[in-house]
């Protein structure tokens, strides 16, 4: 997604061929990859339903129905697996072994992931002229759990991702999101720095700030989120690349010395959202996920070169 957002559209749909050569029969990926190989083979729905996200976002940068044509059977087998997972109160396990079987629990970040990335499946079928009447109601059915079953989710409420999550995936909007936001508030976030990963621990990291700045925007609290995104400058190197995070207040690079490419992408999806132009910079406030988009205003499909 940063990759095409930073006009770097051959080496993005690298990756998405990388997605289409790797994808397993049964819709799904491993969770983990090396270079040389799996290191996690467990299927995690979470990591698979995102391909939808990914490529929606690259249909909204690139006005390419082709890309998202060649896409679809890659996102629909995704999505079935992803629904197979899901239980009947809405919440979806978090995981299945190679084996077969499925988590014993749903987890709300994942979960709520899951949300946003059934609503840009939904977007997709449209824009293809297909009918997912399923995918929207499981996705509804996400939003009911969030809301009305929360002790369905396994707690793990030291985590800023389950604080967060609901709001960034859209399925808390408006008061309820600002609500959910300001009520842990002081819990998060190190004032100049950015936000703490886990409650009980100084662990501030650039990628959970970035998200966290999106999720603001998206509850109309942009202030919030402009002084936000200012606090991860700190963690960004002289070459462009972001630390991972750091160990408040000695501000020690944690892990040390990662640096990691999702830690950029998550700042350059932030910035976009605050300060970008063009239907992508509104995906994760729904504004792209009401109808298919009108693209006519693109000024120009990215090179391919």
């Amino acid at each position: 997604m940063a990759l095409v957002l930073a006009e770097r559209r051959s080496e993005a749909e690298r990756a998405y061929q990388w997605l289409i050569d790797s994808q397993l029969s049964d819709g799904t990926w491993c969770r983990y990859y090396l270079a040389d190989g799996v290191e996690d083979p467990r299927r995690d729905p979470n990591v698979g339903a995102y391909v939808a996200t990914g490529s929606w976002w690259h249909y909204l940068l690139t006005a390419d129905l082709g890309f998202l044509e060649t896409m679809w059977p890659v996102i629909e087998s995704s999505i079935g697996f992803v629904l197979r997972l899901q239980q009947a109160g809405g919440e979806v396990l978090w995981s299945m072994d190679p084996d077969g079987h499925p988590g014993r629990y749903a987890l709300l970040t994942s979960t709520s992931s899951i949300h946003h990335s059934l609503r840009c499946a939904v977007a997709i079928a449209e824009c293809l002229g297909f009918e997912r009447p399923e995918w929207e109601l499981a996705a509804d059915l996400i939003v009911e759990a969030i809301v009305r079953r929360p002790h369905c989710f396994a707690p793990k409420n030291r985590w800023a991702m389950d604080w967060y999550y609901p709001v960034l995936s859209g399925a808390l909007t408006g008061e309820a999101a600002r609500d959910r936001l300001t009520s842990r508030w002081s819990e998060f976030i190190v004032q100049g720095v950015g936000i703490r990963c886990v409650t009980d621990e100084n662990w501030v990291t650039a990628a959970e700030t970035a998200e966290c700045v999106m999720a603001l925007d998206a509850a109309d609290m942009s202030d919030e989120a402009e002084t936000l995104l200012d606090w991860t400058r700190h963690l960004r190197d002289d070459d462009g690349a972001y630390w991972t995070g750091c160990v408040h207040p000695q501000c020690v690079r944690y892990p040390a010395g990662e640096r990691t490419t999702y830690t950029a992408a998550a700042v350059l999806l932030a910035d976009h959202a605050l300060y970008g132009n063009g239907p992508s910079s509104g995906l994760f406030r729904g504004e792209t996920l009401l109808g298919v988009p009108d693209l006519s205003g693109v000024v120009e499909t990215l090179d391919e070169a």
